[in-house]
């Protein structure tokens, strides 16, 4: 019967906090491009412009057809030698933070995407109408009186989204990339304790995701009283 041994989670404990900064850097930098992004996305799919549209609408089905871990290894291989080039990076400079965040926040944005275009088609006919009538132009009242009041309903499934991105950037594990779960997994095989420390980082994701779900439950209330 295997015996745990937790010693090394105390020492350990400022290696695993870098790790745990890692992956929230690259969870917001993937929320806020995101949701800008997919916002410019869900707006683009509505556009009455055909080519904007199905251009828009090809972006979101690759990416949404495509597993994340494999968006991953694509950029690993393909962002690291196109800034190389670009900005003259020695082939040494590590950048797979760079490529994770590239990744994370283009294959997210397709999920938000679809996540706001539900919001704004949600929104009655008549709010655009009169905002029309109000003299605005389609950007401002889209701007204006559409997105926000979208937003406002779309804000508990947006959380979710951003747990569900939370708990995926473990799979920047395939990279090498110490974050949380591979910092971890590092203090592990390093003192013979691999399957204690992944049970502890598996008890912090849960903790730190059920915080995050209860939040939702809380705000999802909020929205409909």
């Amino acid at each position: 019967m295997h015996e745990f041994d937790w010693s090394s989670i105390g020492p350990g404990l400022p290696y695993l906090w870098q790790g745990m900064l890692v992956t929230l850097e690259i969870t917001a930098i993937a929320i806020v491009v995101g949701i800008l992004w997919g916002t410019l996305l869900a707006v683009m799919r509505l556009s009455s412009f055909k080519p904007i549209s199905w251009f828009a609408t090809a972006y979101v089905n690759i990416f949404r057809a495509i597993p994340l871990v494999m968006v991953l290894l694509w950029f690993y291989l393909i962002v690291p030698s196109f800034l190389q080039k670009v900005l003259g990076l020695s082939p040494k400079t590590d950048i797979r933070l760079i490529s994770a965040m590239v990744a994370f926040a283009l294959f997210e944005a397709a999920y938000y995407s679809e996540i706001i275009r539900a919001g704004i088609i949600s929104i009655a006919r008549g709010q655009s109408s009169a905002a029309l009538a109000l003299g605005m132009t389609q950007w401002q009242a889209m701007k204006l009186v559409i997105l926000p009041q979208a937003f406002r309903a779309m804000v508990p499934l947006l959380l979710t989204q951003a747990i569900v991105l939370f708990q995926d950037t473990s799979l920047v594990y395939v990279l090498g990339l110490a974050d949380f779960f591979r910092s971890a997994s590092n203090i592990g095989d390093r003192d013979g304790t691999l399957v204690e420390m992944v049970l502890f980082a598996g008890a912090i994701y849960f903790v730190i995701s059920l915080s995050a779900s209860m939040l939702v439950r809380y705000l999802k209330k909020r929205t409909v009283s």
